[in-house]
C-alpha cells in the first residue's frame, strides 16, 4: 500500500510499518473492514535456538526464542545480546524470568508501545486487544495495530515445506520458506506465563499463499466470512476470518487442484462448512503453518453457542445451493436492479479512491 510506503520511507532503519490482514491480501474495500498493521522494530531480531548472532552488527538487540515450556507456537524471549543503540520501548519492557534470566515481556511491550503518539482529537483509542493497540481516526477509519519483533525460525519453516502437499506449487512454497517471521506480544490464554511469553506469526508468508489461492478458492474463503459475519456472528472472536483462512489453506493443501473448477464452488463450501462444524465439535483445529498449535485451544466457546452453530451449519449443509440466500449482500445482489447496484459500486469505488489519495497527502504533509 502507498501508506506503508511512504512510513518506510520516513522511517528507514528505525520502524517498518506492514500492511496485514484482508486488506493486505486484497479481499476488501478501503472501508469494508478494519485496517490491520504491524509495525517492526528494525534494530531488533530474535533467533531460535542453534542459528548465530554473530552475523549482527553491533548496534542490533539479539533476543533468543525459548519455546520449551509455552505452548506450540508461543515462546519466550531471552535477552541474548544489548545492541549499542538499543530504544526505551525495549530497555522498558525487559524483566526477569524469576530464574535470573532477562527476557522481553510482552505485556510490557504492549504498554509502553500504548504511550507512544501524540493524541488528538480526531482519534480515540481502545482498550487493548490481545496483542493489538486498536484506534479509530475521524469516527469512521477503525485500526488494529501490532507492535512485533522480526523472528528468523528457518527450523520451522523447513519443517512446514517439507510437508507432502497437493498446494502450493513447489516454487511458491520456497518463497514462503524464505519469508521472515515475526512475533506478536501475546501469550497462549491457558499459560500462567502469558505476559511474557510471545506468538509466532507469518503474516507476510500467509498474504503471498493467499494471491496464490485459485478463483474457486478465493470464493470459497470469501463466502465463509461471510458464513461467519452474517449467519453466525461470533460475539467474542470465538471464530474469526483467521480460523476459516486456516480451514481454506488445508482444503487447498489436501485436494489435487483440477478439483476446484468453476462447478464446484458449493462443494467446497459444504466441504469448508463441514470442516468448521468438525473444529467447533472438538475443538481443533491445527494451524496451517504450526501444525502442533491448535487454533481451537483456549477458545471461550461456551456449550449452547457451539450446539447452536453446529444445528446452524448442518442446516446450511443440508440446504444445498440455496445456502446462498442467507448471505444478505448476495442475496441483495440476486434481487436489485443492476443498474442502480452498478451506480453504487462505481460510486462507492470513487469516493474510496478520493480518501485514499486525501490519506496519503495528509501523511505526506506530517513531520
Amino acid at each position: 500500500m502507498d501508506r506503508d510506503r511512504i512510513l518506510n520511507a520516513r522511517w528507514r532503519g528505525v520502524l517498518r510499518s506492514i500492511p496485514s490482514g484482508s486488506k493486505a491480501e486484497g479481499l476488501t474495500c478501503y472501508m469494508e473492514s478494519d485496517r490491520d498493521t504491524l509495525f517492526v522494530l528494525d534494530d531488533v531480531n530474535c533467533l531460535e535456538d542453534d542459528l548465530n548472532d554473530r552475523t549482527f552488527a553491533e548496534e542490533i538487540t539479539v533476543l533468543r526464542s525459548y519455546s520449551k515450556m509455552s505452548y506450540p507456537g508461543h515462546s519466550t524471549l531471552l535477552i541474548e545480546r544489548r545492541g549499542t543503540m538499543i530504544t526505551s520501548l525495549v530497555n522498558n519492557a525487559m524483566c526477569d524470568d524469576g530464574y535470573g534470566r532477562k527476557v522481553l515481556s510482552s505485556d510490557l511491550y504492549v504498554n509502553t508501545w500504548s504511550h507512544v503518539g501524540k493524541k488528538s482529537e480526531f482519534q480515540v483509542r481502545h482498550d487493548r486487544a490481545g496483542p493489538s493497540l486498536p484506534f479509530t481516526y475521524g469516527g469512521a477509519f477503525h485500526t488494529d495495530t501490532v507492535h512485533a519483533i522480526r523472528y528468523y525460525c528457518p527450523s520451522i519453516l523447513k519443517k512446514w515445506a517439507a510437508r507432502p502437499r497437493q498446494w502450493p506449487p513447489l516454487s511458491v512454497v520456497q518463497e514462503v520458506e524464505s519469508i521472515e517471521a515475526v512475533l506478536t506480544p501475546v501469550g497462549f490464554k491457558g499459560s500462567e506465563h502469558k505476559n511474557v511469553e510471545w506468538r509466532m506469526c507469518f503474516n507476510a508468508g500467509e498474504i503471498k499463499l493467499v494471491t496464490h489461492l485459485n478463483d474457486i478458492q478465493v470464493k470459497l474463503y470469501i463466502l465463509m466470512k461471510m458464513v461467519k459475519t452474517e449467519v453466525l456472528k461470533p460475539r467474542q472472536k470465538e471464530v474469526t476470518s483467521y480460523t476459516l483462512k486456516n480451514i481454506v489453506f488445508w482444503i487447498a493443501e489436501n485436494n489435487p487442484q483440477a478439483l476446484f473448477h468453476n462447478g464446484s464452488l458449493f462443494h467446497w463450501l459444504h466441504k469448508g462448512l463441514d470442516a468448521l462444524r468438525v473444529a467447533i465439535v472438538t475443538r481443533d483445529l491445527p494451524y496451517y503453518m504450526i501444525a502442533e498449535r491448535n487454533l481451537m485451544a483456549g477458545c471461550e466457546l461456551d456449550y449452547e453457542l457451539q450446539r447452536s452453530w453446529v444445528s446452524t451449519i448442518t442446516d446450511m449443509i443440508n440446504e444445498g445451493p440455496k445456502i446462498i440466500l442467507r448471505l444478505p449482500k448476495i442475496r441483495q445482489c440476486l434481487i436489485a436492479h443492476p443498474e442502480p447496484l452498478m451506480w453504487y459500486s462505481r460510486r462507492r469505488t470513487e469516493l474510496e479512491l478520493l480518501e485514499l489519495i486525501n490519506m496519503n497527502r495528509r501523511i505526506k504533509m506530517q513531520r
